[in-house]
């Protein structure tokens, strides 16, 4: 594997405030994230908005105000969502960005070079919250699968991308795993699809249709491109497609490149984005994580729905690693979970504060007025080996896109600390090297288990290791 790692997750819609389902592939991308830099790699991760959709400037027009203003106030609250939730990402991009417009238009021009735009008429069945066009036995109920609403129909003459020619190529691509869909459930839903028979998609739509908002068809200003051939540019885009080549080189075409994205959206990332790069001549992804979905009450959490719970409020409320620790330990990683306040305090009160925070404390205070002698030579072997034993499988269950797994082995580990210290109990013991040796083994445990945890629980993980104003293990002269 490249020693540089490239992760991209998802961009939204700014058309209302962030909820905690985006706060979940955040805290996920964020994890993956600081973990590969952990292992001593190059990283890069990128994020942004999504500007250039029809429901943005629907959503500003119910409230009366400027596109632009409406959008530009949007997107700044999604990257304070960055902040509030300690996200590591090295770009924010915004598809209004000028970065966007050109790399954007410079892939459409790459494709239609290629042969593979064309335009036609077309009536379809049309989402505005999909931003996607359905077929008839798509729909449940002829409702939208994702929204429950009425798709609308659409007819106007638009450009066309040749998806159709590429069928055969990315269906090789994703059973061969040199696009690795992640976890394998997702590739079969996927490749299944594939199997039905792909068409040709709408990539633009009229002027009057985008209420003249979006970047512009190359060479024709009667239309705008089409939210997803726009969208899905800003991953190479954040990157200096178009605008900084030697650091397109270093972070797509030198990279492990990976995407982080909802179930929802899986076939746009692993269907029409591979196609439109092999069309292009773009390197394509390596890897696509794809997530479940944060529910209530076993409902999807949606803005159209109306079930939105602000992670800016449950933030304020618990504190940032709460928050990350409930979404990556409860919900798993590439399934549904359900939120909910008391599942939240449950895990706050059962594994942070009684588990882990009991343990530190307890065995800071040992450390203050017991220990002695600090001798890494101390060290027991059977302790050396549960934490080697844990580590790999730690290792295992990221590598399997298994986060709520590889948080849960670390949590086994502070377990055992916590098992190990009652059997040695060293505030009964006598003998001095026996109280040496089961603090400095306690020690080393919670140690090891805080450098396991920092990807998680960042500041969490720093305070632990910093425990007592200082190195919680500090090496010896």
């Amino acid at each position: 594997m490249p020693k540089r790692f490239t992760i991209v997750n998802a961009i939204p819609y700014v058309n209302s405030r962030p909820h905690v389902g985006f706060a979940l592939e955040l805290v996920q991308s964020d994890t993956l994230a600081r973990y590969h830099r952990a292992q001593g790699k190059e990283v890069i991760y990128t994020t942004g908005t999504d500007e250039n959709a029809v429901k943005n400037v629907q959503a500003a027009e119910k409230t009366g105000r400027p596109v632009e203003e409406f959008v530009e106030e949007h997107a700044e609250v999604f990257r304070q969502l960055n902040t509030a939730l300690n996200i590591s990402a090295d770009e924010f991009i915004r598809t209004t960005e000028e970065r966007h417009i050109i790399g954007a238009q410079k892939l459409w021009k790459a494709c239609d070079a290629a042969g593979d735009i064309y335009k036609k008429s077309y009536q379809g069945l049309y989402c505005v919250g999909c931003e996607q066009f359905y077929t008839p036995k798509e729909l449940v109920d002829g409702l939208c699968p994702e929204h429950k609403t009425k798709p609308e129909l659409v007819e106007e003459e638009n450009y066309f991308f040749r998806l159709s020619k590429y069928q055969d190529k990315i269906l090789q691509l994703l059973e061969s795993d040199e696009i690795k869909i992640t976890p394998s459930s997702r590739k079969n839903e996927i490749t299944e699809f594939i199997k039905q028979g792909l068409e040709d998609f709408s990539i633009s739509r009229s002027n009057a249709r985008a209420k003249n908002w979006g970047i512009s068809v190359p060479g024709d200003d009667t239309q705008k491109i089409y939210v997803w051939f726009d969208a899905l540019t800003n991953y190479i885009n954040a990157l200096g497609y178009g605008t900084d080549e030697k650091k397109f080189a270093t972070w797509w075409n030198e990279s492990y490149r990976t995407h982080m994205i909802g179930k929802g959206i899986g076939r746009f990332h692993a269907i029409y984005w591979p196609a439109m790069l092999l069309s292009a001549g773009v390197a394509l992804p390596n890897e696509i994580f794809i997530h479940g979905y944060v529910t209530v009450n076993g409902e999807k959490i949606s803005k159209t729905l109306g079930n939105v719970i602000d992670p800016f409020e449950v933030v304020q409320k618990y504190g940032v690693d709460a928050v990350r620790y409930y979404l990556l330990r409860e919900i798993p990683s590439s399934g549904d979970g359900d939120f909910s306040y008391a599942k939240l305090e449950a895990r706050y009160t059962g594994d942070l504060a009684n588990n882990l925070g009991n343990l530190v404390s307890r065995v800071l205070k040992l450390r203050e007025t017991k220990l002695q002698k600090l001798d890494e030579n101390l060290i027991e072997s059977s302790v050396q080996e549960q934490i080697n034993y844990i580590a790999n499988q730690y290792k295992e269950r990221i590598g399997e896109f298994k986060l709520h797994e590889a948080l849960a082995k670390i949590f086994d580990l502070f377990t055992f600390a916590n098992g190990y210290i009652n059997e040695k109990a060293p505030w009964k013991e006598k003998d001095q090297e026996k109280i040496d040796t089961a603090i400095m083994n306690a020690l080393y445990l919670i140690q090891r288990g805080a450098e396991l945890l920092k990807p998680f629980l960042p500041e969490t993980a720093e305070k632990i290791l910093k425990g007592g104003g200082g190195p919680l293990f500090p090496k010896l002269p």
